[in-house]
C-alpha cells in the first residue's frame, strides 16, 4: 500500500524481476553493487539512529552486505521468529492486494533495486527498501502483530476509510520515530531506515516532531516525493500493541468528520 508509495502512484520506471523455475531471482553485478553501496552507507548512518529492535532484527536476518539476498533467505528467519514470509510483487499493487497480503502475514517485496540516480530517495518501493527497511522489524512480535492487524482492518475497510488508514501506516511503519522517556530519539520507520538522505534529515532539527495521537495522525496530509516535514513519535515498539487495542476504525470515522489539517508542504507542481 503506502510503500513509498505502492498504490497511490500510477506509474513506475522500474520493472520487477521474475524468479526462475527454481525460485531464484537473478540480478546483475551492477544491481548487486547498488545493494552493496546502499548497505555500506546505511551501516555507517544507522548506529545510534536506528531503534534497538531494528538492530536486533538485522542481526537475526544476517543480511549479505555484498549482494541482494534471495527471498527464501529472509523467509527462513521470519517464519521462525514471527510466522511471516515475503511475497514477491510488482512495484505497484492494489490496496486490496496489499491488505490481503498483510492480513495473511505475507510482506510484499518489489523485486527490483533502484538505480544509482535514485540512490538517496526513491518514490517506488524497491527491494532494498522492503528488505533492509522493513524486514528486520518483522522479526519483532509487536511490529509484526501491528502489521497483521492493520492488514485485517484494511481488508474490511471501504475505499474512503483506506485513505485514512494509509496515513496511519505512513506515519508509523514507513516514517515512524521513537523516543522513550529520558532516551535518545531513534528510527523505526522503514522509509527512513532505507533512505540514506532521510535517515540524516529525520534526526536533524529541520522537521517537526509530534507525539503520536491516532486521530491526529490520520488527519495529517503527506507527499511521497519529498522529505517529510513532520514525523510522529511513539515511546517504544510495545506502544504498537496499544495502538492495536484502540478502536482504529472509530478513529478513522472521527478523522473523516474533522477533516484534514492544512498541509505543511507546497502542492506538487503539475507537469507542463
Amino acid at each position: 500500500m503506502e510503500k513509498k508509495n505502492r498504490t497511490m502512484s500510477k506509474e513506475t520506471k522500474y520493472v520487477a524481476k521474475i524468479a526462475d523455475e527454481s525460485g531464484f531471482i537473478h540480478y546483475s553485478d551492477e544491481e548487486h553493487d547498488v545493494w552493496r553501496q546502499l548497505y555500506a552507507r546505511q551501516e555507517v548512518n544507522l548506529p545510534g539512529r536506528a531503534c534497538k529492535e531494528y538492530i536486533y532484527g538485522i542481526e537475526a536476518l544476517n543480511l549479505p552486505k555484498d549482494r541482494i539476498p534471495q527471498l527464501s533467505e529472509i523467509d527462513s528467519v521470519l517464519m521462525e521468529t514471527t510466522g511471516w514470509k515475503t511475497e514477491p510483487v510488482p512495484a505497484l499493487i492494489s490496496f486490496g492486494r496489499f491488505f490481503e497480503l498483510l492480513a495473511s502475514k505475507r510482506f510484499p517485496v518489489a523485486t527490483f533495486i533502484r538505480s544509482k540516480e535514485d540512490f538517496d530517495y526513491l518514490q517506488e518501493p524497491d527491494i532494498f527498501h522492503e528488505i533492509f527497511g522493513h524486514c528486520p522489524l518483522l522479526t519483532n512480535p509487536s511490529f509484526a502483530n501491528f502489521s497483521h492487524v492493520y492488514g485485517q482492518l484494511g481488508l474490511a475497510a471501504t475505499k474512503q476509510e483506506r485513505v485514512f488508514l494509509a496515513r496511519l501506516y505512513w506515519f508509523t511503519v514507513e516514517f515512524g520515530l521513537m523516543q522513550g522517556k529520558g532516551e535518545e530519539l531513534n528510527i523505526y520507520g522503514g522509509g527512513i531506515l532505507s533512505s540514506p538522505g532521510e535517515t540524516l534529515y529525520a534526526m536533524d532539527n529541520i522537521p517537526e516532531r509530534k507525539e503520536f495521537d491516532l486521530v491526529t495522525v490520520m488527519r495529517t496530509p503527506y507527499r511521497i516525493d519529498i522529505m517529510q516535514p513532520i514525523y510522529y513519535v511513539i515511546e517504544n515498539i510495545s506502544f504498537l500493541d496499544e495502538v492495536v487495542k484502540m478502536d482504529i476504525m472509530a478513529a478513522v470515522k472521527k478523522a473523516q468528520e474533522l477533516g484534514l489539517f492544512a498541509p505543511k508542504f507546497e502542492p506538487k507542481a503539475k507537469a507542463s
